[in-house]
């Protein structure tokens, strides 16, 4: 490839930077960025790449297009970059959620474009430039979408592309992945998010010093309860109808722990600890995490 436009340069951003440079992918690679903070940082780290405001001068000469910022933010950027997409352009983005966005750029992106979605599996709690790595899409999962109107050329392009940076790939359609990211990486965030707010309100309530006694759970979950704040609403409201679904499921087996745990229900209560550890050993033989003490994050 010749050319490629980043817009959003945040950690995934720059990590796609960073890992696009480092394989040598493309010759050149524009970076559109509104923050004026990240503008800065891109600037003293020197990164590879130049930054734009200039949609129209430089989308008639780009191979690929690649969408990293909030979900809210995909209309605004469309009705920037509508007039100046030819259908060779591959437009591609890195969000969570799919079904809601897929419907949005359909209506949006104007006819003969063809925008091929994907979701690498990849990131952390930090954000900005600063903290983006060329490895992070390493061994990682990369989801591509694939739905009637999917141009196959593009896909296969990107399928190469999430390759050459160590991604893994996997096709489904937004219905499918909305569905499991529901369960996988939406529930798991907001019990994050849910638990580090219930811990500091107990603490307002019992007046005591919880959270500098935080043990490996709390601190686990709250190391993913810091995650950008913008993304995470906007992925909760495009997600809705799944999530509502899974937080519904979670709701049940929580209060058959805690029957069980009023009930002093020893059976019931054992076979649902066992149970739940075999998916531990499941992840591990998947290679989605390494069996060492505090998951080796020590």
């Amino acid at each position: 490839m010749k050319n490629i436009l980043i817009i959003g340069c945040g950690l995934i951003g720059s990590s796609l930077l960073r890992a696009i440079a480092d394989k040598k992918i493309a010759k050149k690679i524009f970076i559109y960025e509104k923050s004026e903070s990240n503008i800065l940082k891109i600037k003293k780290l020197k990164l590879p790449c130049e930054i734009t405001h200039d949609f129209k001068k430089i989308i008639p000469n780009l191979d690929m297009i690649i969408l990293c910022t909030p979900l809210g933010e995909y209309k605004k950027i469309i009705l920037q970059i509508n007039k100046y997409l030819s259908s060779k352009t591959i437009i591609t983005d890195v969000g969570s959620s799919k079904e809601k966005s897929m419907e949005l750029i359909k209506k949006s992106l104007k006819k003969g474009i063809f925008w091929t979605s994907s979701h690498p599996i990849a990131g952390s709690e930090v954000s900005g430039p600063e903290h983006g790595v060329k490895n992070l899409f390493f061994n990682k999962w990369c989801i591509l979408i694939k739905e009637k109107n999917t141009n196959r050329k593009h896909l296969q392009i990107l399928t190469k592309f999430w390759k050459k940076i160590g991604s893994r790939v996997a096709v489904m359609d937004s219905k499918k992945h909305d569905i499991v990211f529901s369960m996988t990486s939406h529930l798991p965030h907001l019990i994050a998010y849910n638990l580090v707010k219930t811990a500091t309100d107990f603490e307002k309530q019992q007046r005591y010093e919880l959270i500098k006694f935080s043990a490996g759970g709390l601190r686990d979950f709250s190391r993913i309860a810091a995650s950008n704040e913008i993304m995470w609403r906007d992925v909760f409201f495009n997600n809705q109808k799944n999530i509502t679904k899974v937080i519904d499921l979670f709701i049940k087996n929580l209060l058959l722990f805690k029957r069980d745990i009023q009930t002093k229900n020893n059976e019931s209560i054992i076979k649902k600890l066992v149970d739940t550890k075999k998916v531990r050993k499941k992840i591990i033989k998947l290679k989605q995490d390494i069996n060492k003490p505090d998951f080796g994050r020590s």
